[in-house]
């Protein structure tokens, strides 16, 4: 059985506050237990709110635009997380303020652990969570930004299933899934910021151990299959922006860009000596295949002879 509460009575978070003094207030922890606790006392704590121009901000907390559409942007921020605004918040602090996301919300996490195994004597694990939104689907749950002492990962690779099917890529990101029941359970105006899962002692992890942390859910640059808007998307390949290239992933192999030329041109395309070439001299065809060959991770190669000759950008 899984139980899942989060106490009232913790009272506006303030800079320099401890957050296990605040915790252990209202909380009887035991060994085994998953805390979780919001991004935004942590940050308070940590002193990351601040006054002035949000879109600032943003543009500080930014490492690359994912998309755009009017007031909405969607990054990467210098954590790594894809996030709305680069999880700049104006939402449960005073007005003109804002707040940031902990500066390293692992390292948090891998504090508040410490600190309630030295004045409790419990060994918990930790998750720092936040909301987020989700392609594909409306509304937001939130997820684990920081974690320490857990199995972040369930993976699945190598077991079967009760047909004796062989699972090769289930992984639940357990993490998200605690930070979403304990999203459940405080509510957003309930002004409860820590929530104490119990019944999941698996996934905790033994002292001193406190595991890889919600850095480890993060996917890797180029591996993501979605890394730029569909409009964004369009508007790198035609700019030749060599720092949109990553967000388009790891190059295409030859014989995958050779299919994509040839539905696209409608002309002869060939690989000869490690390139990809076109045996047209036609500018429209040679533009689209530069474009196209762009977007798989392909470059033209100097040629003074005819048609158009591709070579990849990275190995």
């Amino acid at each position: 059985m899984i139980t899942v509460w989060a106490p009232d009575g913790v009272a506006e978070v303030r800079p320099g506050d401890d957050l296990a003094d605040l915790l252990l207030s209202v909380a009887d922890l035991a060994d085994g237990d998953i805390v979780c606790v919001t991004s935004k006392v942590v940050s308070k704590a940590e002193g990351r709110v601040m006054s002035g121009d949000r879109a600032a901000a943003i543009a500080a907390e930014t490492r690359r635009v994912v998309a755009r559409r009017g007031p909405l942007s969607i990054v990467v921020n210098r954590l790594g997380l894809t996030m709305a605004a680069a999880g700049v918040d104006a939402s449960n602090v005073e007005p003109g303020h804002i707040v940031l996301l902990p500066e390293d919300p692992d390292a948090s996490a891998r504090a508040l652990r410490e600190s309630v195994a030295t004045r409790a004597g419990a060994q918990v694990a930790v998750v720092v969570t936040d909301t987020a939104g989700r392609t594909w689907r409306e509304g937001q749950t939130d997820i684990a930004v920081g974690a320490a002492g857990l199995r972040v990962l369930d993976d699945h690779a190598g077991r079967q299933d009760g047909y004796g099917n062989e699972l090769a890529v289930t992984a639940p990101a357990v993490a998200d899934e605690l930070a979403g029941a304990a999203e459940l359970a405080a509510g957003k105006l309930g002004r409860r910021p820590f929530t104490v899962i119990r019944g999941r002692s698996d996934l905790v992890l033994p002292p001193g151990d406190h595991g890889p942390g919600a850095a480890a859910l993060l996917r890797a640059e180029g591996a993501d299959l979605f890394g730029l808007g569909a409009r964004e998307a369009v508007l790198a390949a035609l700019g030749v922006r060599d720092g949109d290239r990553s967000a388009f992933g790891v190059a295409d192999e030859p014989d995958e860009l050779t299919t994509v030329l040839a539905e696209l041109t409608g002309s002869e395309v060939t690989l000869r000596d490690g390139q990809v070439v076109i045996d047209s001299d036609d500018p429209r065809i040679r533009w689209a295949a530069e474009v196209a060959a762009y977007a798989h991770g392909w470059t033209p190669v100097a040629n003074d002879g005819p048609g158009v000759r591709l070579r990849r950008v990275t190995p």
